[in-house]
């Protein structure tokens, strides 16, 4: 029974979340007069304006985001599914290979001929590879790139600081705002992991 109610309320948080408005091109890019360079003596103060911006304007972003990918997904889209085959596969072996140490350690020792043969095929691969690989990545990265820089630049608006607080006192939850806050929380876990390992090198 109570599994059941904890299921249920766990339904209902994932029923509030929902995607925030595409927000007006006129609100989004406005004059230049709503722009201004960050204070980089002041990263809390900028942090804090990326963080607005990208709750604030999160559909819009992510309306830059597929178009962008789209459009070279369309221009080349065997080498981008190539690529991403290839960058999944790369992540997943070091992924795997992180996990079994030793069982790679052994394999080089007792096999090293076929070790060595498989490095040198592997890295022919990504070789061959490597211009539908910045091509992928370009795809990802520039998007990024131009968003983070809208995020940092624009201004927040009294609509925008009035959303986040909303957001922030749990009335309401985005897409975004859950990523941001998973992010969050393991960058505290890392502190604490490293604050833990600092106090133990001390001793």
């Amino acid at each position: 029974m109570k599994s059941c109610q904890t299921s249920k309320r766990s339904w209902t948080q994932m029923a509030k979340v929902e995607l925030t408005p595409l927000r007006s091109w006129s609100d989004f890019f406005p004059g230049s007069e709503r722009f201004s360079k960050p204070d980089d003596k002041d990263p809390a103060r900028w942090n804090n304006r990326v963080v607005s911006n990208l709750l604030y304007y999160q559909t819009n972003y992510i309306a830059i985001e597929l178009l962008r990918s789209r459009d070279f997904w369309c221009l080349n889209p065997e080498g981008m599914f190539a690529a991403l085959a290839l960058v999944s596969a790369v992540f997943l072996g070091s992924v795997w290979a992180a996990e079994n140490q030793d069982a790679m350690s052994s394999f080089k020792r007792v096999n090293p001929v076929a070790f060595g043969i498989g490095l040198a095929v592997t890295s022919y691969i990504l070789i061959c590879m490597l211009g539908s690989v910045i091509w992928f990545l370009s795809a990802i990265i520039l998007p990024l790139a131009l968003i983070l820089a809208h995020a940092s630049y624009r201004l927040r608006n009294m609509k925008n600081k009035v959303e986040n607080k909303i957001e922030a006192v749990g009335l309401k939850r985005s897409p975004m705002g859950i990523f941001l806050q998973a992010l969050g929380e393991q960058e505290e876990k890392l502190i604490k992991i490293q604050n833990y390992l600092e106090e133990k090198l001390k001793d």
